[in-house]
This record gives structure tokens, C-alpha cells and sequence, in this order.
């Protein structure tokens, strides 16, 4: 069985979607193929293109830190992008994986019931392990159980709620590339990868781009059915210990139309603990 080829399936992916002109090359003529040739970004990097050739096809897994590092400048990636390439090389053979349950811990189910903001925990693969009634009250599928990245590509009621929804799914698959890193064989991961590549042309398209972005807060737009727009501020917070869990806290801009809502919200939702579910991990 082949091993996999991250590494150079992440290098042919982003050659292929840098412009020639902004990494300083003349164009000139049709160029048959997308992007840049393997044998200017060697040159470029300054390796030999057959070097760069096995980087490509496997044949080598384990550049320097400098190779790396000259192929990232050259492939005009960010900060985020060049962690994830230089963690492509970093993946040593593993013991085989028990399964285990994964659980949220005590505490940050008690924060849950505490806050009256939208809120919930997910695992590193984005399913919902965690959530509490405000959560589930903007969007039915922040409920535990639920995969968060299966749910915004293959449920058109989701679908709906994002009048972004190409911008969105875009930041979603970036930011579970860099949430998963160089574990892509992991079964599950696998399979959700594959569920979606077959059922979602835009999953396959994005999957195949390689964007990685930090899992980081931002701004959201939302088209609530009963609420109606909706624009918040998303926080991302690391759970220590914890397999690679985010607690996920949704708010807005104080006074505005949308803190309104959400404060119309959490005060329609019946007190409740925070539903919960455990996952193998």
C-alpha cells in the first residue's frame, strides 16, 4: 500500500494556484499549465529540479528546515501555511490509535449553562460535543452529535443561514486542515473526506485548493429565520489538555441590533444544562 503523500500533494497543490507574475516571473506567451512550473519554483528555491521532483512525488519526505522554508517564500505562503508545511515533514510511524470516548470537561459544561451567549465545544474534526440553548437556538446542527463540516455542506437549511456561504465553507475547510495538520490518515478524518468529496463538488474543489488558516475569531453574517440578520463576533478558545477541543462563543457588538437578538434569544430559551454527548476520539 502506497504511504500517503501529504507533503507533496500540499506542494503541487499551491504551485499550482501561484501566479507566475507575483512570484516575479515574466509571462509571456500561453502557459499550459496553472500556476508555476516544478522547475521555477526549484529555481526560485534554489534546489535542482529533480530534487524538487521527488519533494513532489514522495520519493523524498524529509527536507531540511531551509529547503522548507525557501519553498514557503516562493509559494508566498503566510505564516500559518509555512507551519503547516514544515509539520508535513514532522509525522513519525504511530503506535495504532485506541479509539477512546472523548468528553468535555465538568467545568466548561457548567460555563456553558452559565453564559446566556451562543456557545458550544468541538472536537479537532469539528464535530459538536457540547451545546447550549442559545447555540442550538441559531442554528439547529450546534447540537452534540452533529458534524459542523458536514452539516454547512450537505443541509440546505444551514446552507441558508450564510448569505457568505462560498466565503464561509471556504474558512471552514481552511481552518480544519489546519485544525487536523498532518493527521489526514486518521480513519475518521478519511471518511468524513471522502463522504463529502462525493457529495459536494464545492467540498472536493476547496479540499484539493489546500488553504490552511488559523483557527482564529472573526466576523460572521448570518440569515437567521426568526431573528432575522445577524452580525457577530466568533472567539475560539483552546481547551487545554483536551485533544485539540474548542469552546466556540458567538456575541456582538453591544447596543446593536444583533446583541438585541441574541439577548431576545437566550431569554426565549427555557434554563437548561447544556446537552452533551461523548465521541470516540
Amino acid at each position: 500500500m502506497n504511504r500517503p503523500n501529504a507533503l507533496g500533494e500540499y506542494l503541487r497543490a499551491r504551485r499550482e494556484l501561484t501566479d507566475p507574475a507575483v512570484a516575479g516571473l515574466p509571462v509571456v506567451g500561453v502557459r499550459r499549465t496553472p500556476g508555476l512550473r516544478r522547475e521555477e519554483v526549484a529555481t526560485l528555491a534554489g534546489i535542482s529540479a529533480d530534487y524538487y521532483l521527488r519533494l513532489e512525488q514522495g520519493r523524498d519526505r524529509n527536507p531540511s528546515p531551509q529547503v522548507l522554508q525557501a519553498l514557503a517564500r516562493v509559494l508566498r505562503l503566510d505564516e500559518i501555511a509555512t507551519e503547516h508545511l514544515l509539520s508535513l515533514t514532522a509525522a513519525r510511524p504511530r503506535a495504532p490509535r485506541r479509539p477512546r470516548r472523548e468528553t468535555v470537561p465538568t467545568g466548561i459544561l457548567q460555563l456553558l449553562d452559565a453564559v446566556n451567549l451562543p456557545a458550544f465545544v468541538e472536537s479537532r474534526r469539528f464535530d459538536v460535543l457540547a451545546a447550549n440553548r442559545p447555540a442550538t437556538a441559531v442554528s439547529p446542527n450546534i447540537r452534540p452529535g452533529v458534524n459542523r463540516l458536514r452539516a454547512i455542506f450537505l443541509d440546505p437549511a444551514e446552507r441558508d443561514l450564510y448569505p457568505d456561504w462560498e466565503q464561509a465553507v471556504r474558512g471552514l475547510v481552511a481552518g480544519f486542515r489546519a485544525s487536523v495538520g498532518s493527521d489526514v490518515d486518521d480513519p475518521r478524518t478519511v471518511q468524513l473526506v471522502g463522504e463529502l468529496s462525493l457529495a459536494s463538488d464545492t467540498f472536493r474543489r476547496l479540499w484539493a485548493r489546500h488553504d490552511v488558516s488559523a483557527l482564529a475569531g472573526g466576523t460572521m453574517r448570518l440569515r437567521h429565520p426568526r431573528l432575522g440578520p445577524l452580525e457577530l463576533r466568533r472567539e475560539k478558545l483552546p481547551l487545554s489538555d483536551s485533544g485539540g477541543q474548542i469552546l466556540a462563543i458567538y456575541h456582538a457588538e453591544p447596543g446593536s441590533a444583533s446583541a438585541l437578538a441574541l439577548d431576545a434569544l437566550a431569554s426565549s430559551e427555557p434554563a437548561q444544562a447544556p446537552r452533551t454527548s461523548a465521541a470516540d476520539a
